[in-house]
């Protein structure tokens, strides 16, 4: 008995985001999208992998972006992918914290904050 990992991150989006979802995640992040269960796509939203990461985008009619709650991703290489964020429109903002990691933060275009962290 006892929790042994997370099954997965879910972030809100507003209604109608799912192209602008794809394009930052996808196009940019590089995760997969993989099929919602037809009993849930009708509820709008995305679902997104890559390896070890799954992360569920819900679309809220209310929707208002986590500004401090947040997913931190680990990646292979953290200057590339900023690179890439920045070329792409999203602005990356290193933090220096935490001495010996290299990790920052970027908004994905709905405002909602993701850390990104280079182990």
């Amino acid at each position: 008995m006892g929790i042994v990992g997370i099954d997965h991150v879910q972030l809100a989006m507003p209604v109608g985001g799912e192209d602008r979802a794809r394009t930052f995640f996808v196009g940019l992040l590089g995760f997969t999208e993989v099929p919602k269960p037809a009993p849930m796509a009708a509820r709008g939203g995305c679902w997104f992998e890559a390896p070890g990461v799954r992360l569920h985008l819900g679309a809220e009619a209310d929707f208002r972006p986590a500004k401090k709650a947040h997913p931190a991703l680990v990646v292979a290489d953290y200057a590339a992918l900023a690179v890439r964020l920045e070329a792409g429109g999203h602005p990356v903002r290193p933090d220096t914290e935490l001495i010996g990691v290299t990790r920052g933060f970027v908004d994905d275009p709905f405002g909602n904050r993701i850390e990104l962290i280079q182990t």
